[in-house]
């Protein structure tokens, strides 16, 4: 059994294009376009290189001594924080905009929930002389104002979305809104393993920069090129794919995935969409979705603005229904505990994204043999405001 995409663009029963018709030829050229242009070897030459030069490629797998010593295993954080632009947003956009210019396309458009897409977009963006466009729900425009400040700066235009609870759903919206009203000039740069065929395979293969690193980094730290545990966070899904992709039909290797727990998954505040969503089409593709009786979409909550989206990548629906990954949900507060955790014992202040992947280490029991890869998606600059008031609140 293979869990990567089938040539329909489906996992298992999860994935597809359910698309507005005057979407359906921007997304045809895509599927008939993409996997051309990533394999062929003047992208893969340019790619690579700008991975290397420009977004610092490839990132160190850390030995976390004292984390491992706390957890009584050998845990390794792959430290996709010290990218350019300080998360594993980088991979993808370089990647999409290569593929934008093949297609000979002259605008790009975004969404962005924590803002770490956004800013690798207008990074691109500014690199390649496209203009941008970045669509965010003014709830994320309030609460990740570094990140709204350095898109501007890059020179992309900041769009706040008013509608909905004005998070990462609904900047999606609007920027399918735009792309419907602009389909012959405009790319759209979606940020994660979402969105109609081909996206959620595009994004994966350019995040697997993750897991191929990994395969050679363990060879020579551990005498072999596989971990016992790979975990990451889940939102969309994007660095969770790259993650896991060179692994995905390796039996040997358990997947764990934290999702945003909000205040409890009983709460009505949630964003644990595996856990509480059902089969729906959001986005362009069928997959896992909040809703309630009736199909509306339920809104969700969680701390951490990348992870507050009622969806799933149709990748990681089909790993939690067929049992191949475990799905953890971890609440706010477990994340905030496990922030100041990695802090005082390695010195490393994550992300909110990637802290709900380190609250998940207390809910597993390991071995003291067992190798544990835990991907460290983003720096924690972003969240500096929040983890400070949590801080004032303690003392």
């Amino acid at each position: 059994m293979s869990y990567q995409v089938d040539e329909k663009g489906y996992y298992g029963r999860f994935g597809g294009a359910y698309i507005p018709e005057v979407l359906h030829r921007c997304v045809e050229d895509l599927q008939e376009n993409y996997l051309k242009i990533l394999e062929s070897d003047p992208f893969k030459r340019e790619y690579h290189g700008l991975l290397c030069t420009y977004a610092g490629r490839p990132s160190p797998l850390y030995f976390a001594r004292r984390l491992s010593g706390k957890y009584g295993c050998r845990i390794y954080l792959k430290r996709e924080d010290l990218n350019h632009t300080g998360a594993h947003k980088i991979n993808n956009t370089i990647g999409q905009i290569l593929v934008a210019r093949s297609m000979g396309k002259t605008r790009v458009i975004a969404e962005t929930g924590a803002g770490q897409h956004g800013v690798a977009t207008a990074t691109v963006c500014a690199l390649m002389n496209m203009p941008c466009v970045v669509y965010m729900g003014k709830t994320d425009v309030e609460r990740q104002q570094p990140n709204v400040k350095k898109m501007r700066m890059l020179g992309a235009t900041v769009v706040p979305v008013y509608s909905g609870n004005m998070t990462l759903k609904d900047a999606t919206n609007e920027a399918i809104r735009d792309w419907c009203c602009h389909p012959s000039d405009t790319f759209y740069i979606i940020g994660s393993t979402v969105g109609p065929h081909p996206y959620p395979d595009m994004v994966a293969r350019l995040q697997a920069v993750i897991s191929e690193e990994i395969k050679w980094q363990l060879k020579e730290q551990e005498g072999r090129d596989y971990p016992d545990y790979l975990m990451a966070c889940v939102g969309g899904g994007s660095n969770a794919a790259g993650t896991v992709y060179h692994y995905l039909d390796d039996e040997r290797v358990k997947i764990i995935l934290a999702e945003a727990g909000g205040e409890g998954i009983c709460s009505g505040r949630s964003a644990a969409t595996i856990q509480l969503g059902r089969e729906g089409i959001l986005h362009g593709a069928r997959t896992l979705v909040m809703q309630d009786e009736d199909g509306q979409i339920e809104e969700p909550y969680s701390i951490s603005a990348g992870l507050d989206y009622p969806g799933i990548g149709p990748l990681h629906a089909n790993l939690s229904e067929t049992k191949r990954a475990k799905v953890l949900s971890v609440d706010d507060g477990e994340a905030i505990s496990a922030v100041f955790e990695l802090t005082q014992l390695e010195g490393i202040i994550p992300a909110l994204e990637s802290a709900h992947v380190l609250g998940a280490l207390p809910k597993l029991d390991f071995s003291p043999q067992d190798v544990v890869v835990l991907t460290v998606s983003g720096r924690g600059d972003k969240d500096m405001e929040t983890y400070l008031k949590f801080m004032t609140d303690s003392n």
